[in-house]
């Protein structure tokens, strides 16, 4: 009786070790990133690649940022043994000259639970980089080139978000990168992220516009890139009313209306 209690405990104890082996491992080839030089008005993204080579699939739970300049996103299904994930990081340069340092931390189910990533770099604005870089380098250079500089909505009713779409070619001589928009109301965004555009190639760009207040509205809108030799602008238009339909019934109360 007494050897088949210490078989059981046996037993349990392999069962134990047994489980606490079978575990999902996040191998990260490299843990940080170093970006050098970022050109002001781009978003500095990294993939950081990982492969499991642990016994178990490995499901990130969620990656948070340290601050909110830096965006991440990762894989979202699980990851089986032998199989790779990624985990993205991208910093937005724009209005943020200077040296970064930013981490991202990765929660997951794997062996380690938690793990940091970190990106670095130093933003040059424009002119700054300007001066870094030769001419036959400058000639070489990005240039973005809209389709139109200006759009009118027309009649847009406060709450309603209208889309314009431009196309974006780049006519330089390397990768297009698109970064933040600016303007003074801060109601224009894109409707997804723009992807790099490879030199002669034209792309689509939908801008979203999110009025507040009613009236005649005109925003200049600031489209970031690397383009050395300087941000795109594009100027957008709209009569925002409160209520369409309450709009056109006061349009037709105030016409001549003849006998019937």
């Amino acid at each position: 009786m007494k050897n088949f209690v210490s078989l059981l405990f046996g037993l349990g104890l392999l069962l134990t070790h047994l489980g606490a082996q079978a575990q999902g491992v996040m191998s990260f080839e490299k843990d940080g990133h170093d970006f050098g030089n970022v050109p002001e008005g781009t978003m500095a993204t990294y993939e950081f690649k990982f492969k499991n080579t642990g016994n178990q699939p490995v499901v990130i739970a969620n990656v948070q940022a340290s601050c909110g300049c830096t965006t991440p996103d990762w894989t979202k299904t699980p990851v089986l043994p032998g199989k790779t994930g990624i985990v993205k990081a991208m910093y937005s340069s724009a209005g943020r000259p200077g040296v970064f340092n930013k981490t991202v931390t990765v929660t997951s189910n794997a062996a380690t639970p938690s793990t940091v990533l970190s990106i670095k770099g130093t933003v040059l604005g424009k002119d700054e980089l300007k001066s870094k870089l030769t001419p036959a380098q400058l000639a070489q250079s990005p240039h973005a080139k809209l389709s139109t500089t200006a759009h009118d909505f027309g009649k847009v009713e406060v709450g309603q978000q209208p889309v314009v779409r431009l196309t974006v070619q780049n006519t330089g001589k390397q990768d297009l990168v698109m970064g933040m928009l600016s303007s003074t109301c801060n109601c224009v965004g894109y409707k997804a992220a723009p992807q790099p555009i490879k030199p002669g190639q034209s792309v689509p760009v939908e801008l979203i516009y999110a009025p507040r207040q009613a009236g005649q509205s005109m925003e200049v809108v600031t489209m970031s890139s690397n383009d050395l030799t300087g941000d795109t602008k594009v100027t957008l238009r709209a009569n925002v009313v409160r209520d369409l339909n309450a709009a056109s019934m006061v349009k037709e109360s105030g016409t001549a209306v003849p006998f019937k």
